[in-house]
């Protein structure tokens, strides 16, 4: 029998890998409930994250528009009350506003009481601009702790993170970040299940990119741009609908 002192590092390391897993991974549900996909593979929720940004925000509008594809925007709380104007208009084009705290802070090293505070000063400062409260949640660079499901949904949101990061905020050529959006296009491809058979569809892709920079305002994201410029065209043409995080689940966020 091995004694307690032999043992407690085990465990210790299990209970550790366990944390680092909830804190951490996508698909994790063990730090609250949370979603990572659509519920089609023909639906593909855009997101974009660190905004609003004068510098980007408005050129990727314009994208969208002439795409006619809709999208969610996690937006950050300090930002929103510095550019109100730039998020009624997000707003006012069909999107969808996303909170994505008011500071983007790790929220993993935050205690209940300041992350509270953080996902209501954005909420708050997202009702300000819009007069209409945030129905999804992003905790920034996906890091969760124990008590952050409880105050999503106390606030009436749902939690959201991905199936797909690409890393839009690295400084890496446009075609890096290309090729690292085929993902999608793969996925568009699967041949569709059978009916009858048991083989589950995974759902369809969340896209996190990034149409800000939580660091400062007006970042450069003309990477983003000219990344979609390339893939909007040729998704619609594989049969994918743009999707904003509502029309992907319904209005009713019950976790």
């Amino acid at each position: 029998m091995n004694p307690w002192w032999m043992v407690a590092p085990t465990v210790a390391a299990g209970m550790a890998g366990i944390t680092a897993y909830g804190a951490v991974h996508p698909g994790a549900q063990l730090f609250g409930a949370s979603v990572c996909r659509t519920s089609s593979v023909r639906k593909l929720a855009m997101t974009f994250d660190d905004g609003p940004n004068p510098a980007i925000t408005p050129k990727l509008l314009e994208l969208l528009e002439r795409h006619k594809a809709k999208a969610t925007f996690f937006v950050v709380g300090r930002y929103v009350r510095e550019c109100p104007g730039l998020v009624k208009e997000i707003y006012d084009r069909g999107h969808v506003l996303g909170n994505h705290t008011d500071t983007h802070p790790n929220l993993f090293f935050c205690g209940p009481e300041e992350t509270r505070h953080e996902l209501h000063r954005c909420r708050e400062a997202i009702v300000c601009a819009t007069w209409e409260g945030p129905h999804w949640f992003r905790p920034p660079f996906g890091y969760r702790s124990p008590w952050l499901g409880a105050i999503v949904h106390e606030l009436d949101m749902r939690m959201v993170t991905w199936s797909l990061l690409p890393g839009d905020w690295r400084l890496k050529p446009v075609e890096w970040l290309t090729e690292r959006m085929q993902p999608i296009a793969r996925n568009a491809e699967r041949p569709k299940t059978p009916p009858g058979t048991t083989q589950r569809d995974k759902g369809g892709d969340i896209l996190c990119l990034h149409d800000g920079n939580y660091l400062h305002q007006n970042g450069d994201r003309l990477r983003t741009l000219a990344a979609l410029e390339y893939w909007l065209p040729r998704w619609r043409d594989l049969g994918l609908e743009f999707v904003t995080m509502n029309q992907a689940f319904g209005k009713v966020v019950e976790a």
